[in-house]
């Protein structure tokens, strides 16, 4: 009897690794995860780098006006600058190993729900992340020429729609009385307050101006803010592992938080190895070795671009 012929659906040309197209087909699934999942990415600067542990990001000040004396010489006036430093936090990696047996006894893929499981927990890494510096940011003190964060306080902005509405109308007038510009601005809720918002008649009401819809449960924009519903807000207190940092500088005690108001000049991201994929068989162990990763770090920038909302 001759043996059978077999077409391998991983190989390219039909020559060479037998799974050189499942890398492919791996990170690109993964990319789509990360992306998917991720609600912050176009939210707050991000900058990539070359080289290096850290960028800097220049802050300048504002210019100031005054009356001219007849006959005085104009000497010019005095702008503030000073400089933030956000450094890369390490490699953040999320692997898997697939057995050879465990594939070919398997009577289902499991490859495309362990590529989308990488990304999701990458991109969901990067978002807490983000949002733990936002209210980092609405918590650090004043440095020339910026001025603090603001905490606001709401003990029903859970549970009450017209509470939390108010309370983002109330973020949204101290931003205007900060001069913080009114386009990029976001407001990040849990599903609880993003649906009692959405059951609140005048934020969605067309009528009175409102954007979103009832029967799709969504709710677009409260007092010019985009509201975005998320998971990924901070609600414990952040002392160890990998959501405190590398280094230890990411946490805090968020056990009060439910909300956070912020423009997105508020935090900054900063890329030395975007995401990225590698595959490899491992003759040693019989089976293939999947590694997502990245190194980022993530840094406050304006602090007094950011709110956070708090039950007390």
């Amino acid at each position: 009897m001759s043996n059978a012929t077999v077409s391998n659906l991983g190989q390219a040309a039909a020559s060479g690794s037998t799974t050189a197209l499942f890398l492919k087909v791996f990170s690109g699934e993964v990319l789509t995860a990360f992306e998917d999942a991720q609600s912050t990415a176009d939210k707050h600067v991000v900058r990539s780098i070359s080289s290096g542990q850290s960028a800097q990001f220049p802050v300048m000040g504002k210019a100031t006006a005054s009356y001219h004396t007849a006959g005085n010489e104009i000497t010019g006036g005095t702008i503030t600058h000073n400089e933030r430093t956000i450094a890369i936090q390490g490699l953040l990696i999320a692997p898997t190993f697939i057995a050879k047996i465990d594939e070919a006894k398997n009577h289902y893929d499991v490859r495309s729900q362990y590529s989308k499981e990488c990304g999701n927990v990458l991109a969901q890494t990067m978002d807490k992340h983000v949002y733990q510096q936002i209210i980092n940011a609405s918590r650090a003190a004043a440095v020339a020429p910026q001025a603090i964060g603001v905490q606001l306080t709401d003990a029903d902005f859970v549970t009450n729609g017209a509470s939390a509405a108010a309370t983002i109308f109330s973020a949204a007038q101290k931003m205007d009385e900060n001069n913080i510009p009114e386009n990029d601005r976001y407001c990040a809720v849990s599903p609880a307050a993003y649906y009692q918002l959405v059951q609140t008649t005048n934020v969605i009401n067309r009528d009175w101006g409102g954007k979103g819809a009832y029967a799709e449960g969504e709710v677009l924009k409260v007092a010019g803010i985009h509201i975005v519903k998320t998971n990924n807000l901070p609600s414990t207190n952040v002392t160890t592992g990998v959501l405190d940092g590398s280094d230890g500088t990411l946490g805090g005690d968020y056990s009060n938080t439910v909300g956070a108001v912020w423009h997105k000049s508020c935090v900054g991201t900063v890329k030395l190895m975007d995401l990225a994929v590698e595959m490899e068989y491992d003759v040693r162990r019989q089976g293939t070795l999947l590694v997502a990763k990245y190194a980022m770090g993530h840094g406050i920038l304006r602090p007094d671009a950011a709110w956070e909302i708090k039950t007390s």
